[in-house]
């Protein structure tokens, strides 16, 4: 990954989350805007492995959810 090419990742995570956590803030709702800072925390962490050559473990794999239809 370039010097260019993780300036424009990071710059385009920082606004995407930044934006959802002002929006979270402004409507009052404290659990949105916590859950948007940790996200951003793991994915900025997720490229710091992926910078540093560290394998991404495999997403969790959760059980199908069946809709009860009564």
């Amino acid at each position: 990954m370039t010097r260019d090419q993780l300036s424009a990742e990071l710059s385009r995570m920082a606004k995407m989350q930044i934006s959802d956590i002002t929006r979270a803030v402004k409507s009052g709702d404290k659990a949105i805007a916590l859950n948007e800072v940790s996200d951003l925390a793991l994915r900025l962490n997720f490229l710091a492995d992926a910078i540093a050559g560290v394998p991404v473990p495999a997403p969790a794999v959760s059980p199908a959810r069946v809709l009860d239809p009564a």
